[in-house]
């Protein structure tokens, strides 16, 4: 499986293997199309016939694909070969452009995705939120509006996506038409002909393409992103079984920088495995524990190295960072709570203490070298190793898997966890130690899909974990669509 990532017109632009290795990093939840999740209510953004209409003209109109047959009926058939997943905007992204009205009309042909009853249903929904009786919307009145959606939205999503707003607004509000707009591009969004262009639809069933790459280089709402540079909630509790169920996935080395840091990976774990014997023998408590806490404390070395380094160029450019430094930060303390989690379970001795300090200095001093000279090739490097971390615990739950019951690697897998993890983690009072070796993976497995995912970004990047675009843009589609279900249900109820 090929992670592909290309740039495109100031947008990061991943291919759909990508958007499956980095989805459990985004998101927590498959990322879907409108189509395919409310097949039911669909009609309410798009007719069938007008999308068919529209791609036919983009065939007779393009001079690059021949003559084509159009077999499928359903909107569901006209998925983008290429998706943009989670968007990492660059943080110095050209002002939006974007059609406007005067008024908010639930007739305009302005929008592209939203009906009229569903216009009319949205506008209603906005002026009961609307404390001030002002026709725009502030973080208080978004706090409100969300809250009637409960079903929805948590509290917990509500106030830090009202807090969102009103920073990355910068304590302002919008009208209510340039809400509505941000709906209508949220929805639009997963609306494209096979080539990739938005389809138009005006109120007469005209279908009318837009190129979609490139046009909307802001989130449409005119947020900026001095958000991410502060702001960046991760929490690594609540694990869905989906998410614990890692891919062991690999990223072939294309370039000779990929290529000299996957033998670089190689070699060390050679040569590691050969030190520990991790290959001879059965695989025991003992052998985890020692593999597990001695890895761990150079884990988090790359991370804060990192931050560090983005850190000083910041200040020393007097420029933002995009908020790529506190998904570094976060990482490098994520691979000392694995460290800080088994230690709870062995004590380490003074000469393993003396090897750690050695191999922290050695690696300390190579990889801070080596981040300064080119951090695309770190980032590769540290993607490598996280594959091979999430191998070592693939192979360590399964051996606890396969164990005898009531041999010493099934029991101490159905120990009791540290307190420490049950409450980073939120394992729950029964969390034990395979749960904590399920979550520690999937941990490493985020890190590499990251990883690989920043190698070679410019530097100028917005956090791809925690973009406020991405993260409103989030919000307003899980809003249409809640829209969208109480439209239909009272519809079904008229009938």
């Amino acid at each position: 499986m090929i992670l592909g990532t290309t740039l495109r017109q100031g947008r990061f632009i991943a291919s759909n293997s990508t958007a499956n290795l980095i989805r459990r990093s985004f998101d927590s939840s498959r990322t879907t199309s409108f189509a395919s999740q409310f097949s039911t209510s669909y009609h309410l953004l798009i007719e069938p016939t007008a999308l068919i209409i529209a791609q036919q003209q983009r065939a007779r109109s393009s001079k690059n694909f021949k003559t084509k047959t159009f077999w499928h009926s359903t909107p569901s058939h006209y998925d983008p070969p290429v998706r943009s997943l989670h968007q990492s905007y660059h943080a110095s992204s050209s002002p939006l452009q974007y059609d406007s009205v005067k008024e908010v009309d639930p007739e305009s042909n302005f929008y592209r995705a939203l009906s009229p009853s569903l216009r009319s249903a949205i506008i209603e929904d906005l002026r009961s939120a609307d404390l001030d009786n002002n026709g725009r919307i502030d973080a208080n009145d978004l706090r409100t509006l969300l809250r009637k959606h409960n079903d929805s939205f948590t509290e917990e999503e509500v106030l830090e996506l009202s807090e969102l707003f009103y920073t990355s607004l910068g304590a302002s509000s919008v009208d209510f038409h340039r809400f509505m707009e941000a709906l209508d591009a949220a929805a639009a969004e997963e609306q494209r002909d096979e080539w990739g262009a938005i389809i138009k639809i005006k109120n007469n069933g005209e279908a009318i393409l837009t190129e979609a790459n490139g046009k909307f280089k802001t989130h449409p709402l005119g947020i900026g992103t001095c958000a991410s540079e502060y702001m960046y909630a991760k929490t690594h509790g609540k694990y869905s079984e989906e998410d614990l169920n890692i891919e062991l996935t690999h990223v072939p080395a294309v370039t000779f920088s990929d290529k000299t840091a996957l033998f670089a990976v190689k070699c060390v774990r050679f040569a590691f495995d050969t030190a520990t014997m991790w290959n001879i023998g059965s695989i025991t408590k003992e052998k985890i524990l020692n593999r597990a806490i001695f890895l761990e404390t150079i884990a988090a070395i790359p991370g804060m190295v990192a931050a560090i380094i983005r850190h000083f160029r910041s200040l020393r450019n007097m420029a933002r960072d995009g908020g790529m430094l506190n998904m570094f930060l976060e990482e490098a303390n994520n691979e000392r709570m694995h460290l800080l989690t088994f230690i709870r379970m062995k004590e380490p001795g003074y000469l393993f203490r003396a090897a750690v300090i050695g191999a922290q200095f050695g690696f300390g001093s190579f990889f801070l070298t080596a981040y300064v000279i080119n951090p695309t090739w770190c980032h590769r490097f540290v993607g490598y190793i996280e594959e091979e971390a999430c191998q070592t615990y693939t192979k360590i739950l399964k051996e606890m898997d396969d164990a005898p019951s009531g041999s010493d690697l099934a029991e101490w897998g159905a120990d009791d966890a540290p307190k420490i993890a049950k409450g980073y983690w939120h394992l729950g009072e029964r969390g034990t130690v395979y749960d904590v070796m399920q979550v520690v993976r999937a941990d490493e497995a985020e890190h590499r899909d990251v990883n690989h995912a920043v190698s070679g970004v410019p530097e100028d990047t917005v956090n791809p974990m925690y973009d406020p675009r991405v993260k409103l843009d989030e919000m307003l589609k899980k809003y249409v669509k809640d829209i969208m279900e109480k439209e239909v249900s009272k519809q079904a109820n008229v009938t």
